[in-house]
């Protein structure tokens, strides 16, 4: 035989482009990461567990996925790269094998009022176009169909200069936008209480505004009303003329002199809705947003009926259905609409909307509406809209990186979702998914366990492997990975009843309804089915409940658990007692702070295009306090050193003995109780994961005075281990007098609950009804529902 023929016989070499089939960490040290070295599968589902804080995020987010955004930025040129968000390069070793990273996370999507569903995805945008080609009458272009575009008519005058001639050329400028003049495309006006602003029986000086922070002593903005000279600041409010309230509620902005300043007065009502109304409700502090939920009543435009529309919007149609018709459907039926429509000059059009509006009942979200607001959308919601425009991408070797996508899921729904994400890995991508949920971890073809603990506990791999073998090891994922509540027996007997009489917010068929009191009662039912619009829209305010909603906490670098929760109050308290000198020392935000980095602990490089440079502060070292501030101590520890315990600690520190502070024990004992005793107290909120900042807001909300607790999804980015102690907080809130309704998904806190009321039978317009009340066990034997299928199939293994 000739060598050509025995070397044709003989199995191909690999190719040397086909041995990148892995990536390669080497020696993370992100947030709590400890010198992390792990190699992740490419082409495969690799899902990462741990429990809560124990650095999945880390790893996954900030490391890998962080470094892939980074390195595609650089190849753009500088110029492009002064408008992109700059990013530092992970603090790692060795990345080696990253391919493009698609992350969908669960960041909330912007609350702006003008942002909707359809805004946040090609569908408004196909769907304005399509009305501008075939609505009839015809009025314009797409953006005469779009809420968030005004309507702008201009003349003039232009002068041209080319070489010695001057020449001047009249122009006018015409732009037909679809906004509502009247609520400027939001779909609802705001009508001021104005005895909610003063007491008119009262002058200014007299103290008559009850606007939270406006004293009439030495306020500026009293002041500038008090010495404007268009009001009489000795006269009550009530006795000034026609021409005087005008002045006093309206006014234009115009300049006055105060106390020799020059400042600018401007009427009441639009000082209000600048400092107040334009800001998001949910960055105010508890007494400004008090102030504002009281003072103001939103209601729905009588322009536009809400729909945030010009009346040529609304009147122009297709078959019938006008734009604000199309995008206040839910989505299944618009999408069959949209096939009905058959017209060869818009084909390729009606293609890609119909296949967008296919995606969202693909996946799961046929029951929402185009005009849903983007900021009613829960986190699970919003994840999911963000998946759709990659449900039909031809792209292949991407990464896509998930959190948590089953969030807000019901069971029923989980299978759908583990389809699209084996579907993406199929067609030749990696797939990485941070995850808690049993089933989704049961589909892994490599499985991640980070851990042993949380915060420093945590940060180290504990397990990596198939699904068999994480079952079989003695992780604490491993050990709990098949944990099953039982039912309980007996349930507690409720002391009362909260009625809920005929509700019909949103998708509700006038529900009737008595939700018990004084036991845990669990809302079901599918996503889109009805529970937060009963539990959240329909309970009456007069009830007195807290809620603990998903609304994400905010607050910047310098905001920790210490200032969130309030725990800060005593400690400064203590320390300037013990050490008698003023409290205002003892804050990193105030006259303590260092006056170099200004309290922040670092001092930030801004170099344009490239990433800032973060570095430690010199003169503190990180502390955050000028030296002379962290010579005062208290139970033989300085400020900074407090701020350094981690909860644990510092509940043991001021628990006993000379530093005993009751005040900041209490605090402290009940952020213990949800579980977050590894967190230290001066952490940045911005580097706490999205389960870590409910529970967070859970223990802030335990110091409320009520006799009910509403809880949305207490589960969420809670691991199986941290589903007992949860379990263990609800049991001792009901045993302390307290009723609780919990809307959850879990069912190892279905199975725990006293009562169980479940909404259903589908989601959107087939949903808005109970279709259960009773208990657990009840529920199990009955199976007539999806949630009870689901239950009964639970406690079965």
């Amino acid at each position: 035989m000739s060598p050509a023929k025995r070397k044709s016989t003989q199995s191909p070499a690999l190719h040397a482009a086909d041995s990148h089939d892995l990536i390669r960490v080497h020696g993370a040290r992100v947030n709590n990461l400890k010198d992390v070295s792990i190699e992740i599968p490419k082409r495969r589902l690799t899902v990462f567990t741990g429990v809560s804080g124990s650095g999945k995020s880390s790893l996954v987010f900030s490391t890998i996925a962080a470094e892939s955004q980074r390195m595609i930025n650089e190849t753009y040129s500088s110029f492009v790269q002064g408008f992109m968000p700059t990013l530092a390069r992970p603090e790692v070793d060795v990345l080696d094998g990253l391919t493009t990273a698609i992350i969908v996370d669960q960041q909330r999507m912007g609350a702006d009022p003008r942002s909707t569903v359809g805004t946040a995805t090609d569908a408004n945008a196909m769907l304005r176009i399509l009305f501008s080609r075939l609505g009839k009458p015809h009025i314009g272009p797409p953006s005469a169909y779009s809420f968030n575009t005004a309507s702008v008519r201009a003349s003039g005058a232009i002068t041209v200069e080319r070489g010695n001639k001057t020449t001047a050329q009249k122009a006018t400028f015409n732009r037909t936008g679809g906004m509502c003049t009247r609520c400027e495309g939001r779909g609802s006006v705001s009508d001021i209480d104005l005895t909610q602003l003063y007491d008119d029986s009262k002058s200014l000086a007299e103290g008559a505004f009850t606007i939270p922070g406006w004293k009439s002593d030495s306020q500026w903005t009293v002041q500038v009303y008090a010495q404007s000279g268009f009001v009489d600041p000795d006269k009550p409010i009530r006795e000034y003329t026609k021409k005087q309230l005008r002045d006093f509620l309206y006014g234009e902005p115009v300049k006055v002199k105060v106390n020799g300043v020059n400042l600018t007065y401007e009427g009441l009502i639009p000082k209000i809705q600048k400092s107040f109304l334009s800001k998001d409700k949910e960055a105010m502090q508890p007494h400004i947003r008090a102030f504002v939920e009281r003072a103001v009543t939103f209601t729905t435009c009588p322009e536009c009926d809400g729909t945030r529309l010009s009346e040529g919007a609304r009147t122009s149609k297709i078959k019938r259905l006008s734009i604000a018709d199309a995008c206040a459907m839910e989505i299944r039926d618009l999408a069959e609409w949209v096939r009905g429509l058959k017209e060869p000059s818009v084909a390729p059009l009606l293609t890609a909307l119909q296949q967008t509006l296919d995606s969202f009942v693909e996946i799961g979200l046929g029951y929402l509406s185009l005009d849903r607001p983007a900021g009613t959308l829960s986190g699970g919601e919003a994840q999911r809209v963000k998946m759709i425009r990659h449900l039909g991408s031809s792209l292949t070797d991407v990464t896509y990186v998930f959190d948590e996508p089953t969030i807000g899921l019901h069971p029923h729904d989980i299978e759908r979702m583990n389809n699209l994400l084996l579907r993406l890995r199929d067609k030749g991508n990696t797939v990485l998914v941070v995850e808690h949920k049993p089933e989704t971890i049961a589909i892994a073809d490599h499985v991640v366990d980070l851990g042993p603990g949380a915060g420093t506990g945590g940060g180290a791999v504990c397990f990596e492997g198939t699904v068999d073998e994480l079952r079989a090891s003695d992780t604490v994922t491993g050990r709990h990975l098949d944990d099953r509540s039982a039912l309980k027996d007996p349930v507690r007997e409720p002391t009362g009843t909260l009625e809920i009489r005929g509700a019909t917010r949103h998708n509700l068929r006038g529900v009737d309804v008595d939700i018990p009191l004084g036991v845990l009662c669990v809302v079901t039912g599918v996503a889109g089915s009805g529970k937060s619009s009963l539990i959240h829209g329909s309970i009456p305010v007069s009830a007195g409940v807290v809620s603990v909603d998903q609304a994400p906490i905010k607050g910047s670098r310098r905001s920790n658990p210490a200032t969130y929760t309030g725990l800060l109050d005593p400690i400064r308290k203590a320390f300037a007692k013990a050490n008698d000198v003023k409290p205002a020392l003892f804050s990193a935000n105030s006259e303590g702070a260092c006056p170099t980095c200004n309290g922040a602990g670092v001092i930030y490089t801004d170099l344009a295009m490239m990433a800032g440079v973060e570095t430690t502060c010199e003169d503190c070292e990180g502390k955050r306090f000028q030296p002379s501030v962290l010579e005062y101590t208290f139970g033989g520890r300085d400020i900074s050193e407090v701020l350094a315990m981690s909860v644990t600690e510092a509940e043991e520190f001021f628990g006993a003995g000379e530093a005993h502070t009751p005040a900041a024990h209490k605090i402290l004992d009940r952020l213990a109780d949800v579980g977050l005793g590894y967190i230290s107290l001066g952490q940045p909120l911005t580097t706490l994961s999205g389960g870590e900042r409910q529970r967070l807001k859970l223990a802030t909300h335990m110091a409320e005075k009520s006799g009910v607790y509403i809880l949305d999804e207490p589960t969420t980015g809670l691991h199986l281990a941290d589903v007992e102690q949860l379990l263990g907080l609800l049991d001792r809130l009901v045993d302390s007098g307290k009723s609780v309704i919990v809307i959850e998904h879990h069912q190892a806190v279905m199975a725990h609950a006293d009562w169980i009321i479940d909404l259903g039978p589908g989601a959107g317009h087939d949903g808005g009804r109970i279709v259960f009340e009773g208990t657990p066990a009840d529920l199990v034997a009955d199976r007539s529902t999806l949630t009870g299928e689901h239950l009964s199939a639970y406690v079965a293994t």
